[in-house]
């Protein structure tokens, strides 16, 4: 069965996937960026079969992560050199280091990014360049830019719904929580409570005016 593309998708992570998205592209370009150029090189490394590890330099050179240059004649050989683009990779793999030793490296990391000058492991965080904050799913959401076609935007609705959904419960239950604690002061146990205490103020208004209204016709018969 042909295998689905997803090179024409809007999100720009199926699209990475789409050139990427192969594990072995991915072991291949890890090792390029730590220098290796030859097909020997990744082979001996990765113990790979050499018909596949054909099949994936030729899809890296294809998608512009690699570019095939000639070092010999004689007889004719070939190295396998980043690109640009290729380069800009190293951030996914900094990324994808840090996140399998924080959760799948019980006996402790093997592999590590360390300062160069002084010897200590990276703490890796995402940061906004713009204003130095660090990225988090408090305070940084995916919105639909410029460009989105319409199927992406409900997407993103759709998506942006359910976070709003899943705020207000735990608004909900944070309150909950914090009125069923000893001592604490009496809240308003749910969201809805403290719309029917707000909704208090209202309703006695409008008893005073229908009080008023009742004087007013008792006078006027008088």
């Amino acid at each position: 069965m042909e295998r689905k593309s997803f090179g024409n998708m809007q999100c720009p992570v199926a699209r990475t996937l789409e050139r990427v998205g192969e594990w072995w592209s991915i072991l291949i370009l890890r090792d390029a960026l730590q220098g290796l150029t030859r097909f020997d090189q990744f082979q001996k490394s990765l113990d790979i079969a050499p018909n596949m590890l054909t099949r994936r330099l030729t899809t890296l050179v294809d998608a512009g992560m690699l570019e095939r240059r000639q070092y010999s004649d004689r007889p004719p050989r070939f190295e396998y050199v980043l690109t640009d683009l290729g380069r800009d990779f190293r951030t996914i793999i900094v990324a994808l280091n840090a996140w399998g030793n924080k959760h799948f490296a019980p006996e402790g990391p093997s592999v590590m990014l360390v300062d160069r000058d002084s010897g200590k492991q990276v703490d890796l965080g995402l940061v906004d360049r713009n204003t130095g904050k660090e990225i988090s799913g408090r305070e940084h959401v995916i919105v639909a830019g410029p460009q989105a076609d319409e199927m992406t935007r409900e997407r993103l609705d759709s998506m942006q719904r359910l976070r709003e959904a899943a705020n207000d419960a735990a608004n909900e239950a944070r309150l909950t929580e914090e009125a069923a604690e000893p001592g604490a002061p009496k809240k308003a146990k749910k969201v809805s409570d403290l719309k029917v205490k707000e909704s208090k103020p209202a309703k006695a208004k409008a008893k005073l005016a229908e009080k008023t209204g009742k004087a007013a016709k008792l006078a006027k018969r008088a």
